[in-house]
């Protein structure tokens, strides 16, 4: 369940209610005149099933709401309440299937946000991340994936083409454009400093590397896994279940390939950086094609979900609003 706290102008009270009311999978409607004060109004409160949040949502918005009040939503850990159990009963389709638009919008608009945090976060991965192609380290190349925030802006640019959002889009492409170009420059930096002081060397780099030289060799078998990362990472945007991890297996075919890149080009290794850039290319684009892809998907299946069990009082010719109980 979702918890739902609405402020609005007193005249639209009424209206906010009978579209609570109206709404499948609500419970636990609470109405408390003149409660709010900035802004000053009415503080409307409900449960809802996650799986019908999307279409209340959608109606506060088309009254208006946001605009001369506030909608906030928030995870319920636990409830206990019969009532609270027919609503999710009576919600079309499943909780873990439902997409908030809503929620996956800001949730991206967040990590997508180009910030002094996120170009730190990813300059350091990459610098652990040249350390680990150097050196041939599998485990010090799944610490630079745990550290990157890249897949932030990917999933920001996949929502904007699948909503569509243009602010969204061009938030996450600058986001992802500065952002490396800033931490490969950053990484050549480093990888000179770590060269002068003899712990890079262009040798270690022209070694088989077999741990780890697939990052310098783009094939179709890239490709196949950075889609397959996408439709991983996307599903964990927009799951009630997703776990924490599942970010962690993007960063496998975008942060290390870019700091081969950046560490090949300081040691005049343009052959093997040309490779590490088709590499980084080709995993974003297989990552936004997949991840937009799997967004179009979900919509269209949950749009399917509602089409065949209609939500009370969106029969045709009629208001949300003008629904009246039996």
């Amino acid at each position: 369940m979702l918890h739902l706290r609405v402020i609005c102008p007193a005249e639209r009270t009424e209206e906010v209610v009978r579209l609570a009311e109206a709404s499948v999978g609500t419970a636990h409607l609470v109405v408390l005149p003149g409660a709010a004060r900035n802004p000053a109004g009415d503080l409307v409160l409900c449960d809802v099933a996650r799986e019908a949040a999307e279409h209340l949502l959608r109606g506060l918005r088309e009254l208006g709401i946001p605009d001369s009040g506030a909608v906030s939503v928030e995870d319920v850990d636990l409830t206990l309440s019969r009532r609270a159990d027919k609503a999710e009963a009576e919600a079309p389709g499943e909780a873990a299937d439902a997409v908030l638009w809503e929620e996956l919008t800001e949730a991206t608009h967040e990590e997508s946000t180009l910030s002094v945090t996120y170009l730190a976060f990813l300059t350091l991965a990459m610098m652990i991340a040249a350390c680990g192609v150097v050196l041939d380290n599998a485990i010090l190349i799944v610490g630079a994936m745990a550290v990157g925030p890249e897949f932030g802006p990917l999933a920001g640019i996949c929502t904007a083409l699948a909503r569509p959002a243009p602010r969204l889009a061009a938030r996450s492409l600058t986001a992802l454009l500065v952002g490396f170009a800033v931490a490969m420059l950053v990484t050549v930096g480093f990888s000179y400093f770590m060269d002068w002081v003899g712990l890079f060397s262009d040798t270690k780099l022209d070694a088989e590397r077999p741990n780890t030289n697939f990052i310098y060799r783009p094939d179709w078998f890239s490709f196949v896994v950075a889609v397959l990362a996408g439709c991983a990472g996307t599903l964990s945007l927009t799951s009630a279940k997703s776990g924490a991890l599942v970010g962690v297996a993007i960063s496998v075919t975008t942060v290390p390939a870019a700091s081969n890149a950046a560490v090949a080009f300081s040691v005049d290794e343009y052959h093997q950086a040309w490779g590490s850039t088709e590499q980084l290319l080709l995993n974003m684009v297989g990552i936004v094609l997949a991840g937009t892809c799997t967004l179009l998907l979900q919509k269209a299946l949950w749009a399917g979900t509602h089409g065949r069990r209609p939500l009370p009082g969106h029969f045709p010719g009629a208001h949300p609003a003008s629904r009246k109980d039996p």
